[in-house]
């Protein structure tokens, strides 16, 4: 991790964007998609329900921790809808964000099977909705279903390998290729146009600056030298992908 990375501070608890009461609800009554945390192809509606016995869910307040680096780790942990920031914290102090997650998706799937406690503090930033699934009574369900087992294997290589290819790029690429490759992971359809498309940014840009390894100083000067270059366009938390191809190239694509 470079010097920079590590200087990256963000306030603890984040400064929370305004969510609506239907989104609070939203959230408190998310089912569990097992398919979004598993993946393709669907699974049997036995091993859903099977699933479905063990899982806990709880709901946690905007601001509010999921889990704390250092507690012990018994379960599985899955986000089912809402936003967790991830990362450390100072006791009462700033918190050094290093992902956001947005759900469904694992925050934590490893610690409970290592009988370690957890590396990252896990706070959301929206109200959220969380399983946990406990990890005694899922390794007797896996040892009774070996395609379920299979599956969980193949989620937490996909998970390993994603965090593998951030690490990489984080140690090997410089600023603006890292902000050129993540913005062309968010790329939306555009107007129609050839070689435009869309990013909606859902998250702070210092969130964003943090996730990548660079101030939000610096964020904020790439984005303005894209602009210049009529690479993109932003408005707000909108950016208007003027010419994709130049973006990839940027990224190392």
């Amino acid at each position: 991790m470079n010097a920079e990375t590590a200087s990256i501070i963000v306030a603890r608890p984040p400064r929370l964007p305004q969510v609506s009461r239907a989104t609070f609800v939203s959230a408190a009554t998310a089912s569990i998609r097992w398919g979004d945390l598993l993946g393709p192809p669907v699974l049997s509606r036995a091993d859903c329900e099977a699933l479905d016995e063990l899982a806990r869910q709880r709901s946690v307040a905007a601001g509010q921790p999921v889990f704390l680096h250092g507690e012990p780790s018994r379960t599985l942990v899955a986000l089912l809808a809402g936003d967790v920031a991830m990362g450390l914290a100072t006791a009462g102090g700033p918190m050094r964000t290093e992902r956001l997650v947005h759900g469904p998706a694992w925050l934590d799937a490893s610690s409970a099977w290592l009988d370690r406690p957890y590396v990252l503090d896990a706070v959301a930033l929206t109200p959220a909705q969380v399983a946990d699934l406990p990890r005694a009574p899922l390794q007797a369900l896996l040892d009774q279903r070996p395609l379920l087992a299979q599956r969980l294997l193949v989620s937490m290589a996909g998970e390993v390998r994603r965090l593998t290819v951030h690490a990489h790029e984080l140690m090997h690429k410089d600023a603006p290729a890292r902000l050129a490759t993540w913005l062309c992971e968010r790329c939306q359809p555009g107007n129609g146009a050839p070689n435009h498309a869309i990013v909606r940014l859902a998250e702070r840009k210092s969130d964003i600056a943090s996730q990548l390894g660079m101030t939000p100083e610096t964020m904020s000067r790439l984005m303005r030298t894209l602009s210049d270059q009529r690479v993109i366009e932003v408005e707000g938390y909108t950016v208007q992908v003027l010419d994709l191809q130049a973006l990839r190239r940027l990224g190392g694509a």
